[in-house]
């Protein structure tokens, strides 16, 4: 309702908008969504622990927030198992598994266009006039 004081997002002007793609780059590309992701689609169900030992760099406290972000947005489910001592489990969804075509066509561009980004990126970083 224009007349009761709402602004109306007008796709010229907002980013969000003019680029609905921007969205999923957020879920998608955050720091560390692709490594557990492609972690939990390669090996299947696993501990916290496990997911920690085969990302490495990560940290528990990263990983521990990324872990529910993609919980909350649905590319991941956590499994509680009441036991002694209790156990928790993570494993990736349809809705995250979906995203494997994705991740194959960034693979297949990442192989035949990566080595022009480093070239850019050394002529760049090495350019006197920079």
């Amino acid at each position: 309702m224009a007349g009761s004081g709402e602004r109306v997002a007008d796709p010229a002007t907002d980013p969000e908008l003019a680029c609905p793609t921007s969205a999923v780059v957020d879920i998608v590309f955050s720091r560390w969504t692709t490594p557990i992701l492609w972690t939990l689609h390669t090996h299947g169900r696993q501990r916290f622990v496990e997911l920690e030992r085969r990302i490495g760099a990560i940290t528990p406290k990263v990983l521990t927030q990324r872990l529910r972000q993609l919980e909350r947005d649905g590319m991941v489910v956590r499994t509680y198992h009441p036991e002694v001592p209790p156990r928790v489990e993570y494993e990736i969804t349809e809705l995250g598994r979906s995203l494997a075509p994705l991740f194959a066509h960034l693979t297949g561009w990442a192989a035949t266009h990566l080595d022009q980004v480093e070239k850019a990126r050394l002529a760049y970083d090495t350019d006197p006039s920079r």
